[in-house]
């Protein structure tokens, strides 16, 4: 009896009774009529199990007592409540088992609320962490309307900054358009003014010619009216009276002379720095020109020889006079330099310049930039071929040994050095004799030039012309 009386002290009956009994009352007008249906049975089999346990121990007392024990007591409380209809739910398990199932339903009922007290916990901080991320929501979407606001700000600024920026561009393209206008009509009244100069060169050489013959008429007059010994027989060959050719040869080797010079002082520097604004060693923009001089002059040459082929086969079928067909094929050159097609020779001169070994290729830069350069040296070449007898360029390459009679030391060479690295300037030649110098620069450690390569047959029979 003492230790079925502990296990109903152990488990707590009344109290688990008492907590759904305040549990039930709590949430009575909460739930539903199941619910509390369902409650009011679960109460009253935990009560039924409690009445069966006590039961048994008033069984298991009565029994301890002997026959007579405790019968009064039955007689006085037990049997008039049980008279009052009161019937006592049978139960099919043992007291053990009734125990053992009311403790796991007392531990089922206190975990089941552990789990609820830790559910609304949980719940709590949830509701916690919900309402910080609502503040950090809102927080980041007022940071959301100020990143928009300041957008469209700067949208509506660089609108209107692009609107000026287009104004600005619109106004440059004008002003470079007029420039541009300009330009082109500077290039028509400085070709003007070009074939203006070009008319007065040919009219004071006609006036040099006319004087010259005028004289010379003079001097027959003159004769013609002197007595004369008898006549003789004189050779029908020739006549001894000059060209116009013969006759201008010292003033256009003078001015020809002059033009070299002026080409090396005023064209050269200029086009030096047009080239030096694309490519930044002075060097290499040097020996540009310096091929460039150089393809002039073959090119001005070979236009030269075809150009005479074609007027003496023109004047070889007609010619009549007292001079020979070639200076009358000279003196038709020289009266006609304007009919000298120098635009092919500029073209023949780049094209050389782009497949030149001693130049980058590809080129660094369009040699179209130096194109009024080359046009004034094939000019000045193709004239210097007309006189007799005709000026050329010394022969010259990379490395050779510096000649003082041919070449002047550029200022940033090494005075001491023997060998030329590279030439700036040819020397202008009539036949072996040194014109006008030219100018190369000396450097310690230039190697002379590999023979291993040897230049394409076009450009040699170009040389060799």
């Amino acid at each position: 009896m003492a230790d079925t009386l502990r296990r109903l002290v152990n488990t707590s009956s009344y109290s688990v009774l008492q907590q759904k009994l305040e549990s039930w009352y709590k949430d009575y007008h909460v739930i539903s009529c199941e619910q509390s249906l369902t409650r009011c049975c679960e109460l009253l089999e935990v009560t039924s199990k409690v009445q069966g346990q006590l039961f048994t121990i008033l069984n298991l007392t009565a029994q301890e007592g002997g026959h007579y024990a405790g019968v009064d007591t039955l007689k006085s409380r037990l049997l008039p409540w049980l008279g009052s209809c009161f019937s006592m739910a049978s139960t099919s398990v043992s007291p053990d088992t009734s125990l053992n199932l009311i403790q796991d339903n007392v531990e089922k009922d206190r975990k089941l609320q552990q789990l609820s007290l830790s559910h609304e916990s949980d719940m709590l901080k949830m509701e916690e962490q919900l309402c910080s991320t609502r503040i950090e929501l809102d927080s980041t979407r007022q940071e959301l309307a100020d990143a928009k606001f300041d957008l469209d700000s700067t949208k509506n600024k660089s609108a209107t900054t692009l609107l000026a920026t287009e104004d600005e561009i619109l106004h440059l393209k004008a002003e470079l358009r007029e420039a541009y206008e300009q330009m082109e009509l500077y290039k028509r009244k400085l070709d003007v003014l070009e074939d203006y100069e070009r008319q007065v060169r040919l009219l004071r050489d006609e006036v040099t010619f006319l004087t010259a013959e005028k004289s010379m008429l003079q001097e027959r007059l003159v004769r013609s009216r002197s007595p004369s010994p008898l006549p003789r027989r004189s050779s029908p060959v020739r006549s001894e009276s000059p060209t116009r050719a013969q006759i201008t040869s010292s003033a256009r080797h003078a001015r020809l002379v002059s033009r070299f010079s002026d080409l090396y002082a005023i064209e050269r520097p200029e086009a030096q720095s047009l080239l030096h604004r694309y490519v930044d060693d002075l060097e290499t923009v040097q020996k540009i020109l310096f091929i460039a001089t150089v393809e002039s002059f073959q090119a001005a040459k070979l236009a030269y020889r075809q150009f005479k082929l074609r007027v003496r086969k023109t004047l070889s079928p007609t010619h009549v006079g007292p001079e020979t067909v070639e200076e009358a094929v000279v003196d038709y050159i020289v009266r006609n330099l304007d009919l000298y097609d120098v635009q092919k020779s500029v073209d023949d001169v780049i094209n050389a310049m782009n497949v030149n070994p001693r130049i980058s290729f590809p080129p660094e830069v369009d040699f179209l930039l130096i194109s009024s350069f080359i046009r004034d040296m094939c000019r000045t070449a193709f004239a210097m071929q007309t006189l007799d007898p005709p000026l050329d360029l010394a022969f010259s390459t990379d490395g050779e040994l510096y000649n003082d009679t041919k070449y002047r030391r550029s200022y940033d060479s090494e005075f001491t050095a023997p060998l030329v690295s590279y030439h700036v300037w040819p020397a202008l030649m009539e036949g072996d004799m040194v014109l006008v110098k030219g100018e190369a620069v000396t450097r310690r450690g230039s190697l002379i030039p590999s023979r291993s390569r040897s230049p394409s047959p076009g450009r040699l029979s170009t040389s060799r012309l």
